[in-house]
């Protein structure tokens, strides 16, 4: 008898645990709601859900925002995630620089620091990482018990299972991941994702990926990373490091990538490749100053390019062409029916995507073609902390 009513008090406080999860869920994702929509949402009476409505008040997850109108003329009480209260720092860890983001609960950037400091193999960077995490917390303008996470979003084969990139090793002390040194040194849990897989869950979250099932992210920056979205969710795959597009072969007889491998497509197409391609060129021309030649930078391509510089747009015609081919062979394999273009060569528009898409039609059979469309992305940039975000949140609300 005892253990029966054990057990059924198991059951209840695991549905209430149910539902105080659906309940922050919806509030999370919708922005605004009322009772009677959180009842809906959680297959619930308008009496149980104000219970947990109430819970969660008083744990400050949610506050009353005033009222909406209601079909009826009534305004009910409308409630959203409480902005002082949960933040999450996110981490944008990359090739070039470092910056700290304080995102609140309404999805807003409220305090942001950056530092050239680009991402290094070694252990030192660990402490340049921690002095620079440190410093910024120091000067972070809310009280320090409102910070609940840290996400960190970066490039390489991160293992999501044990915490460790396996691209930079030497992050990974011995007997200690990358991520459980992180928060060690900040009694915080810490929640860690490739930059790309980061990028294509900001868009199926809050951009053009949204209502997507089957979606790819292009993340052309500093690398190359596609981003997989199926059946709704970020795909993986076995290991966590499924999408490395970069690093397919394309020229046999190519340069050596930083991997390891020959020729492989990050090596002629991503930001530094570019700028590289088009120096070796401008070399060749005489209308190109050698001042003109070494200060080039991945901006200075993309001002060219927009001004229709016949070099510049040539060589991001040609990247494109590169990328489409290589895309061509994934659509056909998995059949996506959006790609968005994301990274610092998002920035071309049209003289990015044009050629992507005429590979992709040149390489795809037709049938693939009928649903599928290229579209830059119409975050700024934002996808990949607005992805970490939702990340961390993701894994924080199914963890009450």
């Amino acid at each position: 008898m005892f253990e029966e009513e054990v057990e059924e008090s198991s059951v209840v406080v695991y549905k209430k645990k149910q539902r105080l999860q659906q309940a922050l869920w919806l509030v999370y994702q919708q922005g605004v709601c009322t009772l009677s929509q959180l009842a809906k949402g959680v297959h619930t009476s308008v009496p149980s859900v104000t219970e947990l409505v109430e819970q969660l008040v008083q744990e400050n997850w949610i506050q009353t925002v005033g009222t909406v109108t209601g079909n009826n003329g009534r305004r009910p009480t409308a409630y959203s995630l409480n902005p002082d209260f949960h933040r999450v720092v996110v981490l944008d860890i990359n090739t070039h620089g470092l910056s700290l983001l304080v995102i609140d609960t309404r999805h807003e950037v409220v305090f942001k620091h950056e530092a050239p400091v680009p991402l290094e193999n070694s252990e030192s960077y660990l402490e340049t990482l921690k002095s620079f995490v440190m410093e910024t917390f120091a000067i972070i303008p809310f009280p320090e018990g409102t910070v609940m996470a840290i996400g960190i979003a970066m490039p390489g084969l991160i293992d999501e299972q044990t915490g460790k990139n396996l691209t930079y090793p030497k992050l990974n002390i011995t007997g200690v991941s990358f991520k459980e040194w992180i928060k060690h040194q900040f009694s915080l849990p810490v929640f860690l994702i490739n930059d790309t897989k980061a990028t294509v869950l900001g868009e199926s979250r809050f951009g053009r990926g949204q209502g997507s099932k089957h979606m790819f992210s292009l993340n052309i920056d500093w690398g190359v990373g596609l981003g997989i979205v199926l059946n709704g969710e970020v795909f993986r795959g076995a290991s966590g490091f499924a999408g490395e597009l970069g690093h397919i072969q394309v020229e046999a007889e190519g340069q050596r990538c930083y991997c390891g491998k020959i020729g492989c497509l990050d090596t002629i197409t991503s930001a530094p490749a570019v700028v590289r391609r088009i120096q070796k060129l401008m070399k060749q021309n005489e209308s190109y100053t050698e001042q003109e030649v070494a200060a080039l930078t991945i901006d200075r391509v993309l001002e060219l390019a927009r001004s229709k510089d016949p070099l510049v747009s040539q060589v991001i015609y040609d990247t494109g062409f590169q990328l489409g081919k290589g895309l061509a062979t994934a659509i056909t394999i998995l059949n996506p029916e959006i790609i968005i273009i994301d990274g610092i060569l998002a920035q071309a528009g049209a003289l990015i995507t044009k050629p992507i898409e005429e590979a992709i039609e040149m390489y795809c059979m037709r049938a693939f073609l009928d649903k599928i469309r290229v579209e830059v992305t119409t975050l700024d940039g934002n996808a990949k902390w607005m992805g970490t975000h939702a990340y961390v949140m993701e894994n924080i609300l199914n963890l009450l």
